[in-house]
């Protein structure tokens, strides 16, 4: 990476990336990802990155994260062109792009092939720290069954999980969204603040997007409510009274509603009120999951609307 007539701000950065990246990949191989918040793809890839890096970390596997918005420097001097881009990266240089391997088997593919060839060091073998308890394939179960509607049915997966792995953030999260789903707000919200206060969770991300669920869910409308907010959101020019309707909406369990309504609104206006209904969309799309199949498919929708 060049160095040369770099600003105060750029050698600050390059010193920041050799600290976290540079030196580690000397001896370890690193995970390098590129992403941003704004970024769904990214946010649908972290989790499978982090399991991977966590299961391959007692043979030298670490992982890397660079914000592309906040560290752009970094990002154009690997020449990234679109997110996410995910390369691994041996003793300060790339050794190969792992971008198009999405999925979990695909990823340990390529890690399997070049940990045979590098000369990484292992991790060492620390006998009395607990092995913690794999339980990705009953995860995977239950949002497999939240996104087939069975919320009820979820909820007793992703509790039976929790109870297994406490710390496991993707099922602590999961149980959030199944509660929200099957209309239990309150233990929902309880579920929430006592995941918050263990250690490991404090600051997970998957935390955050199950608040978003719950603050999106929020005091969902009666009949009524909801039919006078449908009338009022009628007068196509009065945005804020749609805005409320696709929330209320949303809320009422009638997403397909909401998404009509907020992709109506950024076809005729996207950057009305800084792009508040796409940001309401995008918020959706994190609260339901972004693997979810109506997710993708509504993303699709939006995507035609963008770039046509």
């Amino acid at each position: 990476m060049a160095t040369q007539g770099l600003t105060v701000e750029e050698q600050k950065a390059v010193d920041a990336f050799r600290t976290k990246v540079v030196e580690p990949s000397m001896t370890k191989l690193v995970i390098l990802d590129f992403w941003a918040e704004w970024c769904g793809p990214c946010k649908a890839l972290t989790p499978v990155l982090e399991k991977v890096a966590a299961d391959y970390a007692d043979r030298g596997v670490v992982l890397a994260k660079v914000n592309v918005d906040e560290e752009q420097f970094i990002a154009g001097q690997f020449q990234v062109r679109s997110i996410p881009t995910v390369y691994a990266l041996f003793q300060g240089q790339p050794v190969a792009d792992l971008t198009s391997a999405r999925s979990e088997s695909q990823l340990k593919q390529v890690l399997d092939q070049l940990l045979e060839q590098l000369p990484v060091e292992a991790a060492a073998a620390d006998a009395a720290a607990p092995k913690t308890q794999d339980v990705s394939q009953f995860v995977t179960m239950a949002e497999q069954v939240l996104a087939e509607g069975d919320a009820e049915r979820a909820v007793g997966i992703f509790g039976q999980v929790v109870e297994m792995a406490p710390d496991n953030g993707a099922a602590q999260a999961g149980l959030v969204r199944a509660l929200v789903e099957a209309g239990r707000a309150e233990e929902a919200r309880a579920v929430l603040d006592v995941a918050r206060q263990h250690p490991a969770l404090v600051d997970d991300p998957q935390l955050g997007l199950a608040e978003s669920a719950l603050e999106l869910a929020g005091n969902a409308p009666d009949e009524a409510e909801l039919a006078a907010l449908r009338d009022k959101a009628q007068d196509r020019e009065n945005m804020e009274a749609r805005l409320e309707y696709a929330e209320a909406a949303f809320a009422a369990g009638q997403r397909d509603a909401a998404a009509d309504e907020l992709l109506a609104m950024i076809e005729q206006d996207r950057e009305w009120n800084d792009g508040a209904a796409k940001a309401k969309l995008l918020q959706i799309f994190e609260a339901v999951g972004l693997e979810d199949p109506w997710v993708v498919a509504t993303r699709r929708r939006l995507s035609r609307i963008l770039f046509g």
